[in-house]
């Protein structure tokens, strides 16, 4: 058996983390940190784990030697204690934003601060399986997308690697769940100003930005990406619709042979195009607990705008879930294996 830890097990990733694994056959869950509930009963935090994983929580420097760690605490928290963890265990997963960026000073521009430990930045890989499978099997650290950044990636990339999109200005409106905050309240998720919300809260500066191109700059080629963000009344979950324009007469058959070529094989991306019923296209609400990301398209019929829709649970693909589909790449195991979780209708 194969002994992980997750620091910082309070929030919503480390619960779903703790939710996924609790069915993994080969991981045994050692320790699951917080600060804030340290001694205190893990089912108290996570009710829907009552007497089914770890009894307590405890202190993150009380962290004992592991195979794998995860890292599920706040942005800007993970860089100073980077060092601690790498004494800890010999595979790191971190799900934070503060190894992403290829650079301190790209860190520094979107993130506001300084990044404490510029050094240890090259040692990280970006884990999205779909982009980077084979690098991943071979990684010892690796950092996990942002959520809206994975959907976003997924949708894009297909077109991108094929060269059938203008690059210069790709337009991205994603519509968020508002667990994608955190569980730390705060003004905007106080129950009488976030319920019934249609809220532009960044339409723009979107830190994924940053990410988004960094993954699909193909030949040193960088696309530049333009999102708008809204908050709409949902817990889980992301949906993306992006307009991107071609650069030729492209049929909608032409374009789903382009999905498919890239994704055919792929265990956790479908493409969701129908003719009929309610689900033609991608929607998070059947997503809900699922490593599934859907992706979708249409042509307009009046000019060459082609519109990608893409869709997943925030806290499954778009965190937890990718984490341990990159952890069964890691460790030589099946790829699918805990994810095969399919979904509820109706929810």
């Amino acid at each position: 058996m194969v002994t992980i830890s997750i620091a910082g097990g309070s929030g919503y990733t480390g619960g779903e983390l703790l939710r996924i694994l609790l069915d993994h056959p080969k991981i045994n869950i050692k320790q699951a940190t917080s600060q804030r509930f340290a001694g205190q009963p893990v089912g108290m935090v996570h009710p829907n784990l009552r007497g089914q994983t770890l009894p307590l929580f405890s202190k993150i420097d009380e962290l004992e030697s592991c195979d794998l760690l995860f890292i599920a605490l706040p942005n800007g928290k993970s860089m100073a204690l980077m060092p601690r963890f790498f004494e800890v265990a010999p595979r790191i997963i971190d799900l934070g934003a503060d190894f992403r960026l290829n650079s301190a000073e790209v860190w520094q521009q979107w993130y506001g601060n300084q990044h404490q430990t510029p050094e240890l930045i090259k040692q990280f890989i970006y884990a999205l399986p779909e982009l980077r499978r084979e690098e991943i099997k071979k990684a010892k650290h690796i950092t996990g997308p942002g959520c809206e950044a994975i959907v976003s990636i997924l949708s894009l990339w297909p077109l991108i690697k094929h060269g059938v999109i203008e690059k210069e200005n790709i337009i991205i409106d994603a519509k968020m769940g508002s667990s994608q905050a955190g569980s730390k309240a705060t003004p905007a998720s106080h129950h009488p100003e976030r319920a019934g919300t249609v809220r532009s809260y960044l339409p723009t500066g979107h830190r994924h930005t940053a990410e988004i191109e960094q993954e699909l700059t193909v030949n040193g080629k960088r696309p530049r990406v333009l999102i708008s963000a809204t908050a709409i009344e949902m817990v889980r979950g992301v949906l993306v619709t992006i307009h991107t324009f071609l650069k030729n007469d492209l049929s909608e058959k032409d374009i789903w042979k382009i999905y498919r070529e890239e994704y055919g094989d792929e265990p956790f991306v479908r493409i969701i195009k129908r003719r009929q019923g309610l689900y033609r296209y991608p929607e998070p609400k059947i997503l809900e607990g699922t490593n599934f990301c859907d992706i979708g398209f249409k042509k307009d019929r009046h000019s060459n705008r082609l519109v990608v829709i893409g869709a997943i649970d925030n806290l499954v693909k778009g965190t937890a879930g990718n984490a341990v589909q990159c952890l069964n790449l890691m460790l030589g195991f099946e790829e699918t294996l805990s994810l095969k979780f399919p979904g509820l209708h109706p929810v």
